[in-house]
C-alpha cells in the first residue's frame, strides 16, 4: 500500500470512529445496549494502530 493510500485509510477509519462514538453517546443516553459499539471501537483502534505502524515503516524507508 502506498503512503497516500494509508493516510487516506487512516482518515477514513478516524471518521468512522467518530461516528461510532456519537452513536455510543446516543445509546448511553437512552440506556441501550452499548456492547456491540464498544467492540467495534476496539476493532477500529486496532486497525488504526496497524495502519499507523505501516505508515511508520514506510517513513523509515
Amino acid at each position: 500500500m502506498k503512503k497516500s493510500e494509508i493516510q487516506y485509510k487512516i482518515q477514513d477509519v478516524k471518521a468512522e470512529y467518530v461516528r461510532l462514538q456519537n452513536d455510543l453517546e446516543k445509546l448511553e443516553y437512552v440506556q441501550g445496549n452499548t456492547t456491540p459499539l464498544y467492540k467495534q471501537l476496539d476493532e477500529i483502534e486496532a486497525e488504526l494502530k496497524a495502519l499507523n505502524n505501516q505508515l511508520d515503516e514506510l517513513n523509515k524507508m
